[in-house]
């Protein structure tokens, strides 16, 4: 069941995508929108699809071998599937991998590498992206003094910081995380939370999560995927009712299914 209450503003629609790995489907035909400065929670069991469709917003299924899409996305009006600039459409949407993936550079350079690559060159201005991006995902305070440390260095929850400060380097207008918090601590998970809080003030964020409770605190509205379909998306206070427009929402928000 997807919400037919009046939408705003959408920056992202997707229409009747379907998902292949080989000759398995694992996508069936899925629609849905994303509205701008939203945060979007993407809850469902493992195995639901959901990275796999994170993984079309920005053609990085293309790096997995064998895997095909088939639909329509658009990004303000724009054919993902038909772009042709797929830097800039990857630029343009941020993605956080659920384990952080750290570039064999020092903290500086691992924030600094996308504006270099994009031609940047000048030394202050890269200094105040960097600087920028750290103080973005709370990080700043604790490598201010060692930006000359392999990022590969830092604690795990540090590292999931980094990470997302690089995807925030390009200025990303649409950022992704797929199960950010899965290998750090609750308290580094909560300053991340807060980070995110701040960001959706500027961007629009897509969160897929494990944790039920992480979309009920931050999520203005919640989609519910479960063997590669959309269950419901509605508000979030609506999806963790008593009474979502599914029943098997509501066994899965409350435990009973897993």
């Amino acid at each position: 069941m997807v919400s037919d209450e009046p939408v705003g503003e959408t920056v992202i629609d997707v229409r009747d995508l379907r998902v292949h790995y080989g000759e398995r489907e694992v996508i069936h035909g899925i629609s849905f929108d994303v509205r701008r400065g939203e945060i979007l929670g993407v809850i469902g069991p493992a195995q639901s699809g959901k990275t796999s469709m994170l993984k079309c917003l920005n053609r990085t299924l293309e790096f997995t071998p064998g895997a095909t899409m088939r639909g329509t996305i658009t990004v303000d009006g724009e054919d993902v599937l038909r772009v042709r600039d797929v830097f800039g459409l990857r630029r343009k949407i941020g993605m956080v991998a659920p384990l952080p993936v750290g570039l064999p550079l020092t903290i500086y350079d691992n924030v600094a590498f996308a504006p270099r690559a994009a031609g940047l060159s000048n030394r202050a201005d890269l200094d105040d992206i960097v600087e920028r991006c750290l103080r973005q995902a709370a990080l700043w305070d604790e490598v201010k003094d060692r930006l000359a440390t392999l990022g590969t260095k830092l604690s795990g929850g540090q590292q999931q910081r980094l990470t997302i400060a690089r995807a925030l380097s390009h200025d990303p207008e649409i950022l992704c995380l797929d199960e950010f918090s899965i290998a750090i601590d609750p308290v580094t998970t909560m300053r991340i939370e807060d980070v995110l809080k701040e960001l959706r003030a500027t961007m629009t964020i897509l969160l897929v999560t494990n944790l039920t409770q992480q979309a009920r605190r931050l999520a203005d509205r919640t989609m519910f995927m479960l063997n590669g379909e959309v269950v419901e998306l509605d508000r979030t206070d609506v999806v963790f009712s008593d009474t979502p427009g599914d029943p098997r929402t509501f066994d899965y928000v409350s435990g009973i299914v897993g």
